[in-house]
């Protein structure tokens, strides 16, 4: 195995690093207004919509997550997210939440909150939403930059002027550098073409990694057996044999299922994505090409950590394992705890030992943190010894894109939403549109410098995916149900959102604080005062009915309730009492009409008309088709509906599930069906995939800016994403037509929605 990283390796990550950083010198000169910067000007299509929120929300440290999720639980429980095919159906095809909000034309999240409840409300909704965005995004800077550091053999830290500097914040340094020219220079527009041709460029490689990895590895003679060797229980690839899993099992399965339901559209760390599209029906068709677009996902990242499982665990790699092993254990310590007495000592397995040892006694804290490091970046520099030269830089080009991607669009989603959903509202007055771009980059800017600091401080102790779950619940466990009832419930309230938000931040703020001071406060008070036999009953008999997926046992290290779990309780309390508060001060009706612009209050473009559920159009509603599908639209929404619905759930997870009620299969069989699955049904989709998305992405990009230079007046400055009474501003001179029957649709008034001519049209 090479443990290098060549000169060849780096010029192949560098090139296509500087066609992005082309692309996006040229593209900032589009922007002519705050909607520019913040929406892109609402003129995407499909392709560039589904490519490039694709890209960014499938960034290196989620790439770094799955490494720990299927180096601990293997395949078996990924099996199960199959349960979410006919419902990921139903939220694409019918364009669940994502139609009505892009048909309210709310700018952000905050601008939709207070045009359905209040302004207040908007201003303490983005107070929270900010905190836990910026939050959750604080440790992206930090796993990303180690990855690079690991996977491509970088000292740990360098010495300069005198003094020794971490390399990991150098990298941080530049990353968040190269993240910030191009959010400043033209907001989403540039975020969006250069998120569209990364994800372009990404197929191709990622292609070549997957052919590089099955080259070296034999899935049947080096794969399957390190994967079937588990024992009873804790398999990683029967999913009937996974009772044991903690963390990552049947449970996390569930509360993820229902978070894609019930916080559809809460999350909006790419909502500069939610409103870029040309219109609601485009915005919908993105989403529905996202069920094509993961082929490549789905194959590569289990691959890599499958291989890393493999090296670490298979009897044939021990020998060529070992120098892993150290490289890794000794890089984590001199990462988190360096230690001048071992600087310039050559590490052998004694001393490593040794110092491994002496940090566990000394500080059993840091000595946690050091080995959640450790974790994270064994699959990273596992495959710096796996892979040939060449294939190293193509694997570091694509992580650089995901994590550049991802940086770009979190630093503007948040910056954004403290702007326009905090800011803004308390000014109460517009700025122009010149100080409106520079507050937003001074913010933007400020979030960038908190990532880089917080990263460079705060120490992580638990998987990435948990640390997801419970910072995010601090927002998403409560407004989950503002949003979803409030896009198509018309008697929820105002009092009921605020209810359902403070509920679900209250549950997540105090699991957060209960799992950081559990250890070292919380857990010696109970035993001062002989309580901890107490608490394991409670927490058991509470638990009880659950088990063995959710079992809550006190300890003296960890809070018996895990992060999924606190957000799957914040949920739950707070959609019941959106429900109860609502109906119990619900005075009138909200009209839903005016807020989704619809009867009256419809503008220009195709109009949508909503239809009853009758024997002859059940095929159409099932698959979300409406008066606005054109024959291609009907073509994609129908191959969906056969992919996701007939074969991936009926044939592949239902078909499984019936012959093993019947005729288990023998663990070896699992062996072969994932093989055939992930490399072959998997492999001929993504085949497509680079060939059809390549063209069309293409295509799409090349329209997108056709439109932007067409524009004759820009955006106006009305289209700032402030509301007045509860219409956005660019709607007050149609709402007063409305409602007296004046609506003309061939001339709309304030911000006329770009809508292109029919050759244009895709």
């Amino acid at each position: 195995m090479t443990a290098t990283f060549t000169w060849i390796d780096w010029l192949i990550t560098l090139v296509p690093i500087l066609i992005v950083a082309t692309v996006a010198w040229r593209t900032q000169r589009y922007v002519t207004g705050v909607a520019d910067f913040l929406t892109a000007g609402r003129v995407a299509g499909r392709y560039v919509v589904s490519v490039a929120s694709g890209e960014a929300g499938m960034g290196l440290i989620s790439l770094v997550a799955i490494f720990e999720v299927y180096y601990n639980s293997g395949f078996a429980f990924s099996f199960w997210n199959g349960i979410s095919a006919p419902i990921g159906l139903f939220l694409g095809l019918s364009g669940y939440c994502i139609y009505r909000f892009r048909e309210s034309r709310a700018m952000t999240m905050g601008q939709f909150l207070e045009m359905r409840y209040s302004r207040p409300f908007r201003i303490f909704a983005g107070c929270l939403q900010s905190f836990s965005g910026v939050i959750n995004y604080a440790i992206f800077p930090a796993v990303g930059a180690r990855f690079v550091m690991y996977f491509c053999g970088l000292p740990v830290s360098v010495t300069f002027l005198g003094m020794v500097w971490p390399t990991f914040m150098i990298l941080m340094a530049v990353f968040l550098s190269v993240a910030l020219l191009i959010v400043l220079r033209g907001g989403q527009i540039t975020i969006m073409v250069c998120d569209c041709v990364q994800g372009l460029l990404n197929y191709p490689l990622m292609a070549i990694v997957v052919i590089a990895i099955l080259l070296k590895f034999s899935w049947h003679g080096d794969m399957a057996p390190a994967l079937l060797d588990r024992p009873p229980g804790k398999s990683m690839l029967n999913p009937f044999d996974v009772q044991q899993l903690r963390t990552f099992n049947l449970f996390y399965v569930f509360v993820g299922i229902l978070s894609s339901v019930f916080n559809r559209m809460a999350w909006s760390g790419s909502q500069g994505y939610n409103t870029a599209a040309l219109n609601a029906h485009e915005q919908k068709m993105g989403q529905v090409l996202g069920t094509w677009r993961t082929a490549f996902n789905i194959m590569l990242y289990p691959l890599l950590a499958i291989g890393a499982y493999t090296i670490w665990n298979s009897p044939q790699f021990e020998a060529r394992v070992a120098p892993v092993r150290q490289e890794l254990v000794w890089r984590a310590m001199e990462d988190v705890a360096p230690d001048a007495e071992y600087r310039g000592v050559t590490p052998t397995p004694e001393i490593i030992a040794e110092r491994r040892s002496r940090l566990e006694t000394e500080d059993p804290g840091l000595y946690k943190r050091m080995m959640t490091i450790h974790n994270q970046m064994r699959v990273p520099i596992t495959l710096r010894y796996m892979l040939p030269v060449g294939i190293m830089g193509v694997l570091c080009a694509t992580a650089i894109f995901l994590m550049i991607s991802t940086d770009t669009t979190y630093l503007h989603s948040w910056g954004s939403i403290i702007v326009q959903d905090v800011i803004l509202p308390i000014r109460g007055r517009a700025f122009t549109p010149r100080q409106h771009l520079a507050i937003l980059r001074t913010v933007i800017a400020c979030v960038a410098l908190f990532a880089f600091a917080f990263s460079s401080l705060f120490g992580q102790f638990d998987f990435i995916l948990m640390f997801f779950a419970i910072t995010g619940a601090i927002w998403i466990g409560g407004a989950g149900a503002c949003i979803v009832f409030g896009l198509y419930w018309k008697r929820g309230t105002t009092a009921g959102a605020w209810t359902s938000l403070t509920c679900g931040s209250s549950i997540a703020v105090s699991g957060v604080l209960a799992q950081s001071f559990w250890a070292s406060r919380i857990y010696p008070w109970l035993e001062r005062h002989n309580w901890v036999e107490a608490a394991d009953r409670l927490f058991s008999r509470l638990s009880a009915p659950f088990e063995p997926y959710v079992m809550w046992r006190v300890t003296p290290t960890a809070f018996p309730i895990n992060s999924q779990e606190i957000l799957f309780l914040g949920m739950l309390l707070s959609a019941t009492l959106y429900i109860t508060v609502s109906l119990l001060t619900c005075k009138a009706p909200f009209n839903m009409d005016r807020l989704l612009h619809r009867g009256i209050y419809h503008r220009e473009g195709a109009r949508f008309v909503p239809t009853r559920w009758t024997w002859a159009n059940w095929r159409t509603k099932l698959l979300g088709i409406d008066n606005t599908y054109t024959r291609g639209d009907r073509i994609l929404a129908i191959s969906v509906f056969l992919w996701s619905f007939v074969f991936r759930f009926g044939l592949v997870f239902c078909g499984i599930i019936i012959w093993n009620k019947i005729s288990p299969w023998p663990k070896e069989w699992w062996a072969h069906w994932f093989y055939i699955d992930y490399i072959y049904v998997m492999g001929l989709n993504a085949t497509v995939t680079i060939f059809w998305f390549g063209y069309c992405g293409t295509r799409d990009l090349r329209r997108m800016f056709r439109r932007l230079a067409e524009r004759t007046t820009g955006a106006s400055i009305l289209d700032d994403g402030r509301v007045e009474g509860h219409v956005s501003l660019d709607d007050l001179a149609l709402v007063a037509q409305a409602e007296h029957g004046a609506v003309d649709a061939a001339q709309p008034t304030g911000v006329e929605e770009i809508v292109p001519p029919p050759e244009m049209k895709p």
